[in-house]
C-alpha cells in the first residue's frame, strides 16, 4: 500500500508545506493544489457578519494559527497495536462489504470483498487511486462537487489533504453491505486534512459509514473532510458519517452530493463528540426522478457547539428532497441549523421539506433554527418548518406512573425522540452504536 506521508512537516501552513506533500504527485494534481493555495489564501476567515457563519464566531472557536500538520509516522497494520478505542468500535461493527482504517491520517488497513473487488468495485487510499486510477481522479477531485472555489475551507483542504478514500462501484454492480471507514485521531494541537471520493455509476448501489473517533485532546485539534459524493443514473447511495471526537476537537466537513436522474442519495450525519462541529452539506438533484433524503442527529452536552448549514438544490424538474435534522441539548451546549431549499429556474415539480426540531434538556442550552425557501418556478411542492422545546413532562409523567424511575422515563422519551431519525436509514449496527453513546450521555444529565 502507498503511503504519501507528510512525516517531519510540522510547519504552520504555507506554499511549502503544500509542495512538500506535492511531491511524487503528477502534475495535474500539484497543480490543482498550488492553485486551491492560492484561493485559500485570496479569501478571508468567515466571520459572524456573513449569514452563514453568524452564530459560529471562528475568532473564539478556532486557533488556526496555532495548529500545525501532523508528523505521525504511519501505524503498522497490525490491529492488536491499533488504539483500543478503535479496536472497540471496530467490533460494533456488522457485516461489511469492506474496510479502510485511517489512523492519524494515513491508510493503514484496506480490504475488500474478492467477489466485488473481481466485479471491478475499487476501495482504496486516495494516494493508490492517484497512482492506479489517475483518469478518474483528475476527472472527479476536486472539480465538481467540491472544488476550492468552495470556500476558505474547501480551498485549505484541496491544497494540503494528506490522504483519503476513494470508492468506485461499476455500472450495474450491487454492494449487499455497507463500506466501513474507522478513522483514530491522537496527536493534539494538530490539523488533520482528509477527502473522501465515492463514484456510483449507473444503476449502482452502495452504503458507506464513517466514523470519526478519538480520546480527549490536551490542545484544540482540527479535522478537516471533504466528501464528493456522485450518483450517475438510477443509482442508489447512502453516505453515513458518525463523529464521536474527543473533547478539543474540531471536526469540519464540507460535503456535496450530486444525483443524476432517477438515482437515490441520501446521507446521515451524526454529531455525538468534540468541543466545536461545523457540517457544510450541500445536496444537488440534477436531474429528473432523482431524491434525496437529508437525516442529521445530534446530542451535545457541557459547552459542546454544533453548526449544521445544508442547502438544497433543485436544479432538474420532478426531483425530490426531504430533510430531517434534530437534536437534543445539555448542558450550555448550543446547536446552530440553517437551511436553504434552493428551487431554480425551470424545476417545475419539485417536492421538497425541511424540518429541524430541538429538544433542551437544560434551561443554559441554546438552538437557534433557521430554515429558507428561495423558489424561481411555480409548479412546486415545497415547505420548512422548526421547533425547539423543553423535555415532555407529561410523557415523562405517564412513563413514571409505570413503573420507571425519573431517569428511565427521561432516556426512553429522549430516545423515541431522537429515535426517528434513525428509523429512516437503518443500517446494520449504526442505531445501536448511536443509541448507546446518547445513553452513556444521559447518564450524566442530572
Amino acid at each position: 500500500m502507498t503511503q504519501k506521508l507528510t512525516e517531519g512537516v510540522t510547519a504552520a501552513f504555507n506554499a511549502d508545506a503544500v509542495e512538500r506533500i506535492a511531491q511524487g504527485e503528477p502534475e495535474w494534481l500539484r497543480e490543482r493544489r498550488l492553485q486551491a493555495w492560492e484561493v485559500y489564501e485570496s479569501l478571508p476567515i468567515p466571520t459572524t457578519r456573513l449569514e452563514e457563519w453568524r452564530y459560529t464566531d471562528l475568532s473564539r472557536k478556532l486557533e488556526l494559527d496555532a495548529l500545525v500538520l501532523s508528523s505521525a509516522a504511519a501505524a503498522t497494520d497490525d490491529e492488536s497495536t491499533w488504539p483500543a478505542g478503535l479496536r472497540t468500535a471496530m467490533e460494533e461493527d456488522s457485516e461489511a462489504s469492506g474496510h479502510i482504517v485511517l489512523i492519524d491520517g494515513h491508510v493503514v488497513h484496506t480490504d475488500i470483498d474478492a467477489e466485488l473487488a473481481g466485479k471491478g468495485v475499487i476501495l482504496a487510499s486516495l494516494h493508490d487511486a492517484v497512482a492506479n486510477h489517475s483518469d478518474l481522479l483528475e476527472k472527479h477531485l476536486a472539480t465538481e462537487a467540491v472544488p476550492a472555489e468552495e470556500g476558505k475551507f474547501a480551498a485549505l483542504n484541496a491544497a494540503l489533504w494528506n490522504d483519503g478514500i476513494f470508492l468506485y462501484v461499476p455500472r450495474g454492480v450491487r454492494l449487499e453491505h455497507p463500506v466501513r471507514v474507522t478513522r483514530w485521531f491522537s496527536e493534539s494541537g494538530t490539523a488533520y486534512f482528509s477527502r473522501t471520493l465515492i463514484v456510483a455509476e449507473t444503476a449502482s448501489q452502495v452504503s458507506y459509514v464513517d466514523e470519526v473517533l478519538s480520546d480527549d485532546f490536551s490542545a484544540q485539534t482540527f479535522t478537516s473532510s471533504a466528501v464528493e459524493v456522485l450518483a450517475a443514473d438510477g443509482a442508489q447511495v447512502q453516505y453515513v458519517a458518525v463523529q464521536r471526537l474527543g473533547r478539543g476537537g474540531f471536526y469540519q466537513a464540507v460535503q456535496r452530493t450530486l444525483a443524476q436522474r432517477d438515482s437515490t442519495l441520501d446521507t446521515l450525519n451524526v454529531a455525538l463528540g468534540g468541543s466545536v462541529t461545523r457540517v457544510d452539506l450541500n445536496a444537488r438533484l440534477l436531474g429528473p426522478g432523482s431524491n434525496s433524503d437529508m437525516l442529521g442527529l445530534y446530542f451535545g452536552d457541557g459547552d459542546q457547539h454544533f453548526d449544521f448549514n445544508t442547502s438544497q438544490d433543485h436544479v432538474s424538474h420532478n426531483a425530490g428532497s426531504d430533510l430531517l435534522y434534530k437534536g437534543a441539548l445539555d448542558g450550555a451546549s448550543r446547536a446552530v441549523f440553517r437551511g436553504i431549499i434552493r428551487v431554480h429556474p425551470g424545476a417545475q415539480r419539485t417536492d421538497a421539506y425541511q424540518t429541524n426540531r430541538n429538544l433542551l434538556l437544560s434551561p443554559h442550552a441554546r438552538a437557534d433554527s433557521l430554515p429558507n425557501l428561495e423558489i424561481e418556478a411555480d409548479d412546486v411542492k415545497c415547505s420548512h418548518g422548526a421547533s425547539v422545546g423543553e423535555l415532555d413532562a407529561e410523557a415523562r409523567f405517564y412513563l413514571m406512573s409505570r413503573g420507571l424511575n425519573h431517569v428511565q422515563a427521561e432516556r426512553l422519551v429522549v430516545l423515541g425522540f431522537l429515535g426517528e431519525v434513525l428509523s429512516r436509514l437503518p443500517l446494520g449496527g449504526v442505531g445501536q452504536k448511536v443509541t448507546r453513546v446518547i445513553e452513556e450521555k444521559l447518564r450524566n444529565h442530572g
